[in-house]
């Protein structure tokens, strides 16, 4: 345990406050607006890397479960390593060595894969900290890989042009490992701030409550405070990425310090800051709302961002992770594309370091087609309408469990560089597209058409504007979506 002066820290916040342009009040924070850079987001990647990627079980919720009796990673637990009174969750941290990790080949993975921006877990529920910290010695500096994890990735993003954020998930720990107070194991105890296990109370009926039951008290709250504006002076993120459970009622006095904290710190620094949050625990306009494994149904007035993994069952890597397909992670990212959000994918690193073959192959794919149709996803904007088609999207999170049957009648619309872009998600067997909503003089699309193209290919595209529709012949040899230039006279 490292010791601090906690009243000190809090001043020392409270004069940060005092000294910028926010307060620390929802109408002075109401002020914000979202920077233009992230206006022009499309693609990021997020990373699930951390003391869960060693029993690679279950979940990246392992280290909670493990201690929730007549869970399967409870009995996975004691028939692989024991039991919890021998082998507790501190003892994975000499495992996790990250003896492989190359924080310059992770970026150059990502870059070429088109990401714009990169957000790593910088602590996860459990506790254990991937950056050095002056709060806790568990971290990955003092501890297991001896490496600043999140530093080095920092360092090499931007580096290569990269927007570098940090997610938190810090709030989350007051109840994440609580049930092993129920059975003998190593959580039984007293701990102090500081300690990984601390305070593990006992955890909520309903996670999602913003109030009743497991309340957190002012200790936990300080400590949530300090901790936050640390990882904020020392990595100083350009978006700063918050998990659930800061809706708590109680927590609201202390997440408009942060909030003013963090735009204040960024107006020093002549930088632009942006924070992501879910369900309504920010009130709207004063940051980004963000939704997990999910989308909207339709286009919105406001920038939003969906956060998904690559995997259907785990954020971090398991051995029995279940991979979704290159086109069908494409055709999400395009319909959040057209209805002005941004997509944050997860990536789950194995212990060592090393991405799996999957995700590897899966990046690749994606970067192969943003390559061919950047002009289209990232130097465009979205139309008047969002797109058309059979298919319905489900609005609001936790709705990627089901990959989404879309058609080659199944069209997102984009528009830049005097065009407008056409996106069918999936391709036409007998390659023939009809785009209804650019029938000739029907509706509100009364204009010649000079050319259809592709980004990427010479020969132009045929095509028949007629008063059923827009009709595009084009045959294509792959299953990825397929992008049309649609150039004006």
């Amino acid at each position: 345990m490292k010791d601090y002066d906690m009243q000190k820290e809090l001043g020392r916040i409270e004069q940060v406050i005092a000294k910028g342009p926010y307060r620390d009040d929802w109408e002075s924070l109401s002020a914000y607006e979202v920077p233009g850079w992230y206006k022009r987001l499309r693609f990021g990647i997020f990373i699930h890397y951390g003391l869960f990627s060693v029993p690679a079980y279950d979940t990246e919720w392992y280290p909670r479960m493990m201690y929730v009796k007549d869970s399967k990673a409870y009995e996975h637990h004691i028939k692989t390593y024991g039991e919890h009174t021998r082998f507790g969750l501190k003892d994975f941290i000499p495992m996790f060595k990250a003896e492989k990790f190359d924080a310059v080949r992770w970026v150059s993975v990502f870059k070429a894969a088109g990401a714009q921006y990169v957000i790593p877990v910088a602590e996860h529920h459990d506790g254990f900290q991937m950056y050095g910290s002056d709060l806790s010695s568990y971290n990955a500096v003092d501890m297991g890989p001896h490496r600043d994890i999140l530093g080095e990735i920092r360092e090499n993003a931007e580096k290569e042009g990269l927007i570098f954020g940090a997610s938190s998930h810090r709030m989350e720990h007051y109840f994440f490992l609580g049930e092993g107070r129920d059975f003998d194991s190593d959580i039984k105890g007293d701990f102090k701030r500081g300690d990984m296990y601390w305070p593990s109370v006992k955890g909520p009926k309903d996670f999602d409550a913003c109030e009743g039951e497991c309340s957190p008290g002012d200790e936990f709250m300080f400590d949530w405070l300090v901790r936050t504006c640390e990882l904020i002076d020392k990595y100083r993120p350009k978006i700063l990425y918050f998990d659930w459970w800061i809706q708590r009622v109680e927590l609201k006095p202390y997440l408009k310090k942060l909030i003013a904290y963090y735009y204040n710190r960024a107006d020093e620094w002549g930088q632009q800051a942006v924070i992501n949050y879910k369900h309504d625990a920010i009130p709207f306009g004063i940051a980004v709302p963000d939704v997990e494994r999910g989308q909207f149904s339709s286009a919105k007035p406001y920038r939003w961002q969906s956060d998904t993994a690559m995997c259907f069952n785990s954020w971090c890597h398991t051995v029995n992770n279940r991979y979704k397909e290159a086109k069908d992670i494409l055709c999400d990212l395009i319909d959040i594309v057209s209805k002005n959000g941004t997509m944050l994918l997860n990536i789950g690193p194995k212990a060592d370091g090393t991405f799996t073959g999957e995700e590897t192959d899966i990046l690749a794919a994606i970067g192969s087609w943003i390559s061919r149709n950047r002009e289209a996803l990232f130097d465009s904007y979205p139309y008047r309408i969002y797109g058309e088609g059979p298919t319905e999207v489900t609005e609001g999170g936790f709705s990627d469990g089901k990959v989404k049957e879309f058609t080659s009648g199944d069209f997102r619309f984009l528009a830049g560089n005097g065009c407008i872009y056409v996106i069918a998600l999936r391709p036409d067997r007998d390659g023939e597209y009809r785009v209804l909503n650019f029938a000739k003089k029907q509706g509100a699309f009364n204009t010649a058409i000079k050319s259809v193209s592709r980004p990427g290919y010479e020969d132009k595209v045929a095509f028949d504007h007629t008063a059923e529709g827009l009709i595009i012949r084009c045959s294509t040899d792959d299953d990825m979506p397929v992008v049309f230039r649609i150039e004006t006279e």
